[in-house]
């Protein structure tokens, strides 16, 4: 908490030279660790495909004759709140019509497409993969070896110096931090551009402050109550909404080529799943429109997979891995993978229908509150997009703060309710922080602030990841609960 409050203090008081310095580390570590997060979210997908169909898949977080806590539904809808939420609204419209206009790489299908196909890689099984990976070791340390819920107790078999696992769990405090200030920031800025949008006036800097300081406390309120009273009812909330929007967008639109872009475009990333992931030959985007995208996405899931993981391993008890793991990489891909294509192929069939594209979409803050005045009760559509951004940031928060509870509290799965208070004031500090930052230039905002402090912070936690899972590999295969 210190660390994060000097860092908070640093920015407010010197926001200008914070980022100047933000932006040199950035291209920096671009230069030299970027292609290494791309084969970091390739491995962590085959590991994980490999592990469920494995005999290792059988293995069952809890007792063997434990059942599933949560149903199938209540278990999908809370770990697609925490893990995506927010993120798919901000982009819906915006990075599909981003990807059909700059194609990342020549192909012989339909710029339409590819440009799915793409938003999809970005979206799909490697960002569910880290969080997947985390869930996993973090599940079978909690349930099955019985360990306190802190990263160092999955490796603390292996590396017995206390300073250094200490370490550990301070870097993954700091690193899901960053990472979920970065999405407040996002969200409430879009929420801001929605404001602004439809009801025609100018909404400043001052009223995304506010509005973080609205999500914060109302997620504080939820993570007081607890898993099951606040966060469990908050996700069922947001997936129900979600459903409803993108039901209408779809019953509104042309179905039958939503349908088969979705088809046609899962197909072709699943073909070009491995050139795309290592941006090999005419699969290689470049340095720079990589940085932008997947590096920074990359960076992105990375940051959010410690409090993520370990939400999801903790609502995944009396779950077998091959459950997990199949759970996590199948039932939200496919769900993202048709949101896109909903939203995708009918922002092009509107671009289509006007005949010239004058970047409608090009704005990530407002472009799908643009994208929703070409359809039916069009205001009503923008006000319920505003109150799922506002229900997915505070599901993301409260699940993170209890994330960050249960670390600071000695590992406890009921973390005391001061804790939850302290993280929840911290958040927001951090939140402001990162809002401000994303102001210090006329020429940059919230976003281009956020894909380069991710890209910096999240590299540490990149090579821990790879230390973690080999340890864990090697204790699971020689774990006698193993049924080999």
């Amino acid at each position: 908490m210190g660390i994060i409050f000097l860092l908070s203090l640093i920015v407010y008081g010197f926001t200008k030279e914070s980022y100047n310095t933000i932006e040199s580390t950035s291209i920096w570590v671009r230069n030299y660790f970027g292609y290494f997060y791309l084969y970091l979210g390739l491995a962590c997908v085959l590991l994980l495909i490999g592990i469920a169909f494995s005999p290792l898949g059988k293995i069952k977080l809890g007792k063997k004759d434990q059942k599933p806590v949560h149903t199938l539904w209540a278990w999908t809808a809370m770990l697609y709140s925490a893990g995506m939420g927010a993120g798919i609204l901000l982009r819906a419209v915006q990075e599909p019509v981003f990807m059909q206009q700059n194609p990342p790489f020549p192909s012989s299908n339909t710029p339409n497409i590819l440009a799915l196909e793409f938003t999809f890689y970005q979206w799909g099984l490697t960002a569910w993969a880290f969080y997947g990976l985390f869930a996993m070791i973090v599940g079978y340390a909690l349930f099955v070896k019985k360990k306190k819920v802190l990263v160092s107790s999955t490796i603390e078999d292996t590396i017995t110096y206390k300073p250094a696992r200490m370490g550990i769990d301070v870097m993954t405090i700091i690193t899901t931090v960053f990472g979920l200030i970065a999405a407040i920031g996002l969200g409430t800025t879009q929420i801001n551009g929605g404001l602004t949008h439809v009801f025609e006036r100018n909404f400043d800097i001052s009223t995304t402050l506010l509005l973080a300081i609205v999500i914060s406390s109302i997620a504080f309120v939820s993570v007081w109550k607890g898993v099951n009273k606040g966060i469990k009812i908050l996700s069922k909330l947001n997936i129900l909404l979600t459903l409803a929007l993108l039901v209408f967008i779809f019953v509104t639109s042309d179905m039958g080529n939503i349908l088969w872009s979705f088809a046609k475009a899962s197909l072709q990333y699943l073909i070009d799943f491995i050139p795309m992931s290592i941006a090999i030959g005419s699969y290689d985007p470049g340095i720079e429109f990589l940085t932008d995208w997947t590096f920074y996405y990359w960076a992105f899931w990375l940051a959010w997979a410690p409090f993520t993981g370990i939400f999801i391993a903790r609502i995944s008890k009396g779950r077998t891995l091959r459950q997990l793991l199949l759970g996590v990489l199948i039932i939200p891909s496919l769900g993202t993978f048709f949101w896109f294509s909903v939203f995708g192929s009918s922002a092009f069939q509107l671009i289509e229908s006007w005949g010239n594209y004058q970047n409608e979409f090009d704005n990530v803050f407002s472009s799908i509150f643009k994208f929703f005045e070409h359809y039916p009760l069009s205001t009503v559509l923008n006000l319920t997009t505003i109150l799922l951004l506002i229900s997915f940031l505070v599901t993301s928060v409260d699940s993170a703060v209890f994330v960050l509870s249960m670390f600071s509290d000695k590992g406890k799965k009921e973390p005391s309710k001061m804790h939850r208070l302290l993280w929840s004031v911290f958040i927001l500090l951090g939140a402001l922080a990162i809002i401000l930052l994303g102001n210090a230039k006329p020429e940059i905002n919230v976003l281009i602030a956020v894909q380069k402090l991710l890209i910096i912070t999240s590299l540490p936690f990149a090579f821990f990841m790879v230390a973690m899972a080999t340890i864990f590999l090697r204790e699971l295969i020689n774990d006698k609960k193993a049924p080999l």
